[in-house]
C-alpha cells in the first residue's frame, strides 16, 4: 500500500491577528513577517515574542532589515546577526534568509554563517533565489551549507510561471533540500502544482483586507485603505488550500 503524502501548509503572516487566523485555518508552519506589501521584513521582536507564547505552531521569522534587493551592507548584515540570535533565544524553529552578492550568485559566505548561528533553528532561503542568475548552481550551494529549503516561484512572478523550473529544481534536489513553491499560490492550482512538481510543501500569504473596526473615519482619510482596512487571513482560506491538495 502506497504510504500517503504528508504536506506540510506554510503561510506568510504580516502580523499578530493574520497570524492568529492563519493557526486557526490549520497552518503547520508561519513565515512570520511584517510589510509583506515590500515582500516581507522582519518583524518587531514584540511580535516574535507574543506568537511564540500564544501559538503551538512551527514559527519562522523572516530575517530582512528592509524592502528593496538583497545585497547587503555590512551594517545590514550585522542587524541580521543579531535579530537570528533574538529568534534563536525566542524558541523560534527557524528563520528565513536571502542574501545575494553583486553579480547575482548567493553571498555563501555571509549566508553560511547565519546558518551557523541560527543552528539548531532551521533555515529556509526565500525567493532572494528566484533573483540568482544560476539556480541550479544557487542550489547546490545551499545545499552545501546545510540550507534546509528553497522558498522558489521557478524565477517567475508566480509557480504557474515558474512550474517547468520548479519540476527541475525538485528533480535534481533529489531529496537534498526541500523546494517550496511558492507566489501566486491559491487553492485553484496547488493540486497541479503539487502533481507536476512532486513538492510537499507550499507557501502562500493568502492576502486579504477587512474593513476597520473604527466608527470615526476622518472625512480627509476616509477612502484611505492604508487608514481603514487591516491585512487579514481567512482561516477558511488555508483550511480549503488544504483539501485541494491530491
Amino acid at each position: 500500500m502506497q504510504e500517503e503524502k504528508k504536506y506540510i501548509i506554510e503561510i506568510a503572516t504580516s502580523d499578530f491577528a493574520t497570524t492568529q487566523s492563519a493557526v486557526a485555518g490549520g497552518a503547520d508552519r508561519i513565515e512570520l513577517c511584517a510589510n509583506l506589501a515590500e515582500g516581507g521584513t522582519t518583524p518587531s521582536y514584540g511580535h516574535i515574542k507574543r506568537c511564540r507564547e500564544m501559538f503551538d505552531v512551527l514559527l519562522f521569522p523572516i530575517i530582512r532589515p528592509r524592502g528593496g534587493d538583497f545585497l547587503y551592507t555590512k551594517d545590514e548584515y550585522e542587524i541580521m546577526v543579531t535579530d537570528v540570535k533574538l529568534c534563536k533565544q525566542s524558541g523560534c524553529d527557524g528563520i528565513v534568509i536571502g542574501l545575494l552578492n553583486m553579480d547575482g550568485t548567493v553571498d555563501v559566505a555571509r549566508t553560511s554563517e547565519l546558518i551557523e548561528i541560527a543552528y539548531p533553528m532551521e533555515v529556509t532561503f526565500h525567493r532572494a533565489f528566484d533573483r540568482c542568475k544560476d539556480p541550479f548552481a544557487a542550489m547546490e550551494e545551499l545545499i552545501g551549507i546545510g540550507c534546509q529549503r528553497i522558498l522558489t516561484s521557478g524565477q517567475k512572478p508566480t509557480v504557474s510561471e515558474g512550474l517547468d523550473l520548479l519540476i527541475e529544481l525538485n528533480k535534481k534536489a533529489d531529496g537534498r533540500i526541500i523546494i517550496m513553491p511558492g507566489s501566486g499560490l491559491r487553492k485553484d492550482n496547488i493540486k497541479l502544482i503539487a502533481e507536476k512538481t512532486g513538492c510537499t510543501e507550499f507557501h502562500s500569504s493568502l492576502r486579504n483586507k477587512t474593513k476597520s473596526a473604527m466608527q470615526f473615519f476622518h472625512p480627509a482619510f476616509e477612502y484611505s485603505e492604508e487608514s481603514y482596512m487591516n491585512n487579514s487571513i481567512p482561516p477558511e482560506e488555508v483550511k480549503q488550500l488544504r483539501m485541494s491538495l491530491p
